[in-house]
């Protein structure tokens, strides 16, 4: 009897046991399963969040009318094409939309055109201060590694030449291209974009040997095609 006493009480023990085991079992369960859920949920929709571009472009030439017009001619003042290079850095937004902050330069030379017995040239700097708003279109008929975007920009371009030039005017830009990505962090970026100055209020552009135009109208037109490496993280 004692011992049939005493395996019931063992018997007994094991059941609570394993109830408990049962209890704690359920209760770590549901205490990791939400933080287990929300690793996977961050790691499923993490998206890289910065964008850093290197940018290496050809820019058209630009011209600005002297002011006052010479009667009967076309006097202007106007800044040669040539290579521009810079950088853009921002914060992408909903995978498709970036908002950069981009700085250009281009190394050029102005010269007056229809200007009878003057002849000048100096060496100028535009250096270009935007901010960039872009929109990436995420299409179906195109392979996912490809986006089409179209791209406005706002800010300032800044002027300089050796004959003692200097003015810093409004200038904004509007164009498209195609970025191709190499991966969740790599890709390259094919763009062209029109981008006025606003010559208002007029400017002054010292020709050399004591010669001083002053140039002004609405825009000054120039275009832009660029291409460049882009890192995402």
């Amino acid at each position: 009897m004692r011992r049939s006493g005493v395996v019931r009480l063992a018997v007994h023990c094991l059941e609570l046991l394993q109830k408990r085991l049962k209890i704690c079992y359920l209760a770590a369960g549901a205490l990791l399963l939400p933080a287990v859920l929300v690793a996977q949920q961050t790691t499923d929709t993490y998206r890289p969040h910065f964008d850093l571009t290197a940018l290496f472009g050809y820019r058209t030439t630009v011209s600005f009318p002297i002011d006052p017009a010479v009667q009967g001619s076309n006097a202007k003042v106007v800044f040669d094409s040539g290579p521009s290079y810079g950088f853009s850095a921002g914060m992408r937004f909903h995978d498709d939309d970036v908002i950069e902050f981009r700085w250009a330069r281009q190394d050029s030379h102005a010269h007056l055109e229809d200007v009878t017995l003057i002849s000048s040239r100096q060496r100028i700097t535009l250096d270009q201060y935007h901010g960039d708003f872009t929109h990436e279109y995420i299409l179906g008929e195109w392979p996912k590694w490809a986006r089409p975007f179209v791209i406005g920009s706002v800010g300032a371009t800044h002027v300089t030449g050796t004959a003692n030039t200097n003015f810093t005017r409004f200038s904004f830009g509007l164009g498209g291209g195609v970025k191709v990505f190499a991966g969740q962090h790599l890709g390259f970026r094919m763009q062209g974009e029109w981008l006025p100055i606003v010559l208002n209020p007029h400017a002054t552009v010292f020709c050399g040997g004591g010669c001083i135009v002053h140039v002004g109208g609405t825009l000054g037109s120039q275009g832009e095609a660029l291409i460049g490496p882009f890192l995402r993280f």
